[in-house]
């Protein structure tokens, strides 16, 4: 058969667009298509705008404790509205990067909705049909809304970036590493923020001991943290603030919900059952160690496979499809030791098994060292807040196999570190390592 195209992407996010470059660098004939802007989740309202927020909160505190390094600042203040739309401008300008990468690959950019109607073909919203050797979704997942009345009175990670004026309270309803940092960011910013979850635990998949820190910090600042708390609604009073209830619990009075209960992959609507492509019971779509669902022709990779909803995983997915598909280097994805952070305040990075992890897989075999220690900065500010570096080994070798840290830049110390525990390295390893002083990261070569 003659097709229009080699392989036809739908969704022009991270593992997208890293399949489409790889594709057309192996000779494919590739185009695009993406509904809303280039750049996916991650660039657009995810991973990227966060960041820039998460250090924009940074400066309440060092404004806050710059008096304690000889510096008077007088009269400080925060303008959202500047620092929104300064983040919005550098979004922007990514788009265009991202898009100028496709152009110049010689990509073929359809920006409109696209959905499969068959095995080699994708319908466009105009009503044009495209046949494609290969069809790739690469459409990422969902801000996920709870099924309770007046859902639709909150907001998501969404729109958060969008708002036109911060609200003087805020209420966010979620357990994972979202709720956190906006819990982290909007308290910087002077919200007053409450923070919800129905369970009795915040970060699940994260060390314990970590994030038990990190909740008693977060109370500390001000955050008003409370576990056990199941949603059975939400209705907007008179003055125009909201009321979130909770089944048999006092009400709390805000001005903004943020939903931030999970993710869901974005298959709703994509025609999947037209060709036959197999989904789970939570809408991903299956597929196997190469990225091909049950329709050959069919492939996936990123978060609407719901394997780990992470950027890097997304890209490193793309790639390895495209050499398998058109480089003729068919290869897989380790997915052991993929190093994470929650950008909270402060961070928590980790890579690796947990403890409570290591004891169900290597049993007695496990040792913990740890490094409990205040900052340098910490000391000089005032600032009471201590760091935890916690290393979990296994077997007679003490081999590294977990490293979980919070405290502050622990995300940037991880990366490094991550290298070691993937490498197989042991704690006689990091013992022989010879410490930067002074710096944080020396304490991955001090612990007891």
């Amino acid at each position: 058969m003659t097709f229009d195209f080699d392989l036809f992407i739908i969704g022009a996010g991270s593992g997208g667009l890293r399949a489409a470059r790889v594709a057309a660098q192996h000779g494919a004939r590739v185009a695009v298509a993406e509904e809303y802007r280039v750049g996916g989740t991650c660039v657009i309202r995810g991973c990227v705008p966060k960041k820039m927020l998460v250090y924009g909160a940074h400066f309440a505190e060092d404004l806050h404790e710059a008096a304690r390094f000889g510096w008077d600042i007088e009269g400080a203040s925060f303008n959202w509205p500047r620092l929104r739309d300064i983040v919005q401008d550098d979004v922007t300008r990514l788009e265009g990067l991202y898009t100028q990468t496709l152009n110049s690959n010689n990509a073929t950019i359809f920006a409109e909705r696209a959905a499969i109607a068959g095995p080699n073909t994708v319908r466009l919203a105009s009503g044009q049909d495209v046949t494609a050797k290969v069809i790739l979704i690469a459409v990422g997942a969902w801000p996920t809304l709870p099924n309770i009345p007046g859902a639709e009175l909150g907001i998501s990670s969404n729109e958060i970036f969008h708002l036109e004026n911060l609200p003087k309270r805020a209420v966010i309803v979620g357990a994972g590493y979202i709720a956190n940092e906006f819990a982290g960011i909007l308290q910087a910013f002077g919200v007053e923020v409450t923070l919800v979850t129905r369970g009795d635990r915040m970060l699940r998949g994260y060390d314990n001991e970590l994030v038990d820190r990190l909740v008693t910090m977060s109370s500390a600042k001000g955050i008003d943290v409370r576990f056990n708390f199941p949603l059975s609604g939400v209705s907007k009073q008179a003055d125009g603030s909201l009321l979130v209830e909770g089944s048999g619990l006092d009400a709390i009075e805000t001005d903004m919900v943020l939903w931030a209960v999970g993710r869901t992959p974005k298959t709703v609507g994509l025609g999947l059952e037209v060709a036959g492509v197999e989904i789970d019971a939570q809408g991903a779509i299956r597929v196997n160690a190469y990225n091909q669902s049950s329709v050959p022709s069919i492939y996936a990779v990123g978060d609407v496979t719901n394997r780990v909803q992470l950027t890097p995983i997304a890209i490193r997915e793309g790639h390895a499809f495209a050499d398998s598909v058109f480089g003729n280097k068919p290869r897989t994805i380790d997915y052991s030791a993929i190093p994470m952070a929650v950008f909270s305040s402060p961070p928590i990075a980790a890579v690796g098994l947990t403890e409570e992890e290591a004891r169900a897989e290597y049993g007695s075999a496990v040792k913990i060292y740890r490094s409990d220690f205040r900052p340098m900065k910490n000391v000089v500010s005032g600032r009471m807040e201590r760091g935890l570096y916690k290393m979990v080994t296994a077997g007679p070798e003490e081999r590294v196999v977990g490293l979980h840290l919070i405290g502050p830049d622990s995300s940037e110390v991880l990366q490094a570190a991550a290298i070691a525990v993937k490498a197989g390295l042991t704690k006689q390893d990091f013992d022989d390592t010879i410490a930067l002083h002074p710096s944080m990261a020396e304490e991955l070569v001090l612990m007891k």
